[in-house]
C-alpha cells in the first residue's frame, strides 16, 4: 500500500468514526445533556481559579455543554475566551474575550462567536487553558475533531511557545474509543475531561 492509499484509508476510517460518535452524542436527551454539562463543570472547577485565562466554546451538534462552565468562569473572575474565525488566515482561529455584554454574530457554520474586536483578542501564550470540543478521543490523548482542522492548524506551533496553554478535551463518556487512527497533523491533548472522568493520556 502506498503512502497516499494509506492516507485515504485512514481518512475514510476517521469519517466513519465521526458519523458514529456524532450519532451517539446527538441521541442524548436535553435532560442528559444538561446533567452532563453540570457534571463536567464540577470536574473543571478546580482548574478555574480567579484571574486564570480559559478558552472555551459554545457547544454545537451534541457536544457536551460548556454553558455551566462558562457561567462559573464569569462568576469567579476567570477571564473567558471563545474561538473566532480568523479574519484573514483562512482555517485558523483567534481567541477573543467574552462576557454577558459581548456582541455575538453567526459564523459560516451558523455558530455564534464574538464580533471581531482586535483589542479583545488574546495570543496563545496569554492563555492558561484551552478547553476544546471533539468528536472522539482515546486514552493516548488523541483527539478527532469535526474534520475542519481549525484547532490543529491554530495550535501547530504551540511547542515553540515559552508559556504553553494546557490543551484539555471535553467530551461525553460515550465519545471515548480504545484507539483512534492518527494523522501527522493531529495535536495531542494534555488532559481529557468527561462528566465522570479526568484522563491523563498514556503517551
Amino acid at each position: 500500500m502506498t503512502y497516499d492509499q494509506s492516507l485515504i484509508q485512514t481518512e475514510q476510517l476517521r469519517k466513519t468514526i465521526r458519523k458514529d460518535i456524532r450519532r451517539k452524542r446527538n441521541s442524548l436527551t436535553p435532560e442528559q445533556q444538561m446533567h452532563a454539562g453540570e457534571q463536567l463543570c464540577n470536574q473543571i472547577k478546580p482548574f478555574l481559579t480567579a484571574n486564570k485565562v480559559a478558552a472555551l466554546y459554545l457547544d454545537n451538534d451534541g457536544e457536551v455543554s460548556s454553558l455551566p462552565t462558562i457561567a462559573h468562569c464569569q462568576q469567579n473572575q476567570v477571564v473567558t475566551l471563545l474561538p473566532v474565525m480568523h479574519s484573514f488566515k483562512k482555517g485558523y482561529l483567534n481567541f477573543q474575550r467574552y462576557d454577558v455584554n459581548t456582541q455575538m454574530v453567526e459564523n459560516n457554520f451558523d455558530i455564534l462567536e464574538p464580533k471581531l474586536n482586535a483589542q479583545n483578542t488574546y495570543s496563545l501564550s496569554q492563555i492558561d487553558y484551552i478547553f476544546m470540543p471533539l468528536v472522539a478521543f482515546d486514552e493516548q490523548g488523541n483527539r478527532l475533531g469535526m474534520g475542519g482542522g481549525f484547532y490543529d492548524r491554530t495550535l501547530s506551533k504551540i511547542h515553540t511557545l515559552e508559556h504553553k496553554p494546557k490543551l484539555i478535551g471535553l467530551a461525553h463518556d460515550c465519545q471515548m474509543m480504545s484507539e483512534l487512527p492518527q494523522q501527522s497533523w493531529d495535536i495531542p491533548l494534555d488532559l481529557i475531561i468527561t462528566p465522570t472522568k479526568i484522563i491523563t493520556p498514556k503517551y
